[in-house]
């Protein structure tokens, strides 16, 4: 990997954990605070995206259109299972295991569907992930493990995401050689639009039942926007810029390489989970942040 490539993946494995704490931060609707996040990164990034597209002559194709809807697709589900998972438990044992998952499952899918036989030491790393979630799901108080379950099941569906993600977008940007930029400018775009039907049935259900019932603040998108307007800020920048940083590595950089510098997000997310939040156990879970860190690696050695 070239200086410049490591420095970019580098650069966004930091950007991702700062955003994953925003997320985490943000209070009330998870399918709105969403919404919103997506709707400011289309805002922001569209005019970039088009702009590029614009200085390369408007190379249009079909690739431009389905490369995007497929993406927005797999990040809508990302999206809302990470910020379930964030709400019904800790930063400190969904992120590692989201991030974690996704080669897991790559390998997984590679054996049982594709028919490929990965290398001892690939299937070895799936082994050390396994072994890096255990470590951050067990110890402390029945409570605690309970909660780390609930971290793990969404920390798994998110995974599933990333994996789906992650190939799709490789394969758009390398074998289709989509500009990085226009590309996830556009998927953001269409994440907005395909999510806005469903904010707006939201945000009037949630403002009907606070009137009846008499209960206060109603969930609505006005509400969202108002309590977690810095965290909307935050992720729909920092959360595209990562993203692009990381598609501009993979450019010139094998996925093989790109895949485990990147997740170096995780130990960072560890550490400012328990600095911010005071999370428990947050040894244990640093610990086990770093063996699945080292699994990953393993698997796309």
């Amino acid at each position: 990997m070239s200086p410049t490539a490591l420095a970019l993946v580098l650069v966004a494995a930091v950007l991702h954990a700062l955003w994953n704490l925003a997320a985490k931060r943000a209070s009330g609707d998870g399918y709105l605070f969403v919404w919103w996040y997506n709707v400011a990164s289309a805002v922001l990034w569209l005019p970039v995206g088009l702009v590029v597209l614009g200085r390369a002559g408007w190379p249009l194709g079909w690739e431009l259109l389905v490369g995007p809807a497929v993406s927005a697709v797999f990040h809508i589900a990302y999206q809302l299972s990470l910020q379930a998972g964030y709400q019904r438990a800790d930063l400190g044992v969904v992120y590692p295991v989201a991030r974690g998952t996704g080669p897991l499952l790559t390998v997984l899918f590679a054996l049982l569907v594709l028919g490929e036989r990965p290398g001892v030491v690939a299937v070895a790393g799936g082994l050390v992930v396994i072994a890096g979630i255990v470590v951050v799901a067990t110890g402390g108080a029945r409570a605690l493990r309970h909660r780390a379950s609930t971290g793990i099941a969404w920390g798994a569906l998110t995974g599933a995401g990333i994996a789906a993600y992650t190939l799709w977008d490789d394969h758009a940007v390398t074998t289709w050689a989509l500009v990085p930029v226009t590309y996830f400018s556009l998927g953001c775009t269409l994440q907005a639009l395909a999510m806005t039907p469903g904010a707006l049935r939201r945000s009037r259900t949630g403002a009907v039942t606070a009137g009846a019932a008499g209960t206060g603040p109603a969930a609505t998108a006005g509400s969202v926007l108002r309590r977690s307007g810095r965290e909307i800020a935050i992720v729909a920048v920092l959360s595209p810029l990562a993203y692009v940083l990381v598609l501009e590595a993979m450019r010139t950089t094998p996925v093989a390489l790109v895949a485990p510098a990147r997740e170096s997000g995780i130990v960072v997310g560890s550490l400012l989970a328990w600095w911010l939040f005071r999370e428990p156990d947050p040894l244990r879970r640093l610990l086990g942040a770093a063996i699945v860190l080292a699994g990953i690696t393993m698997i796309v050695a």
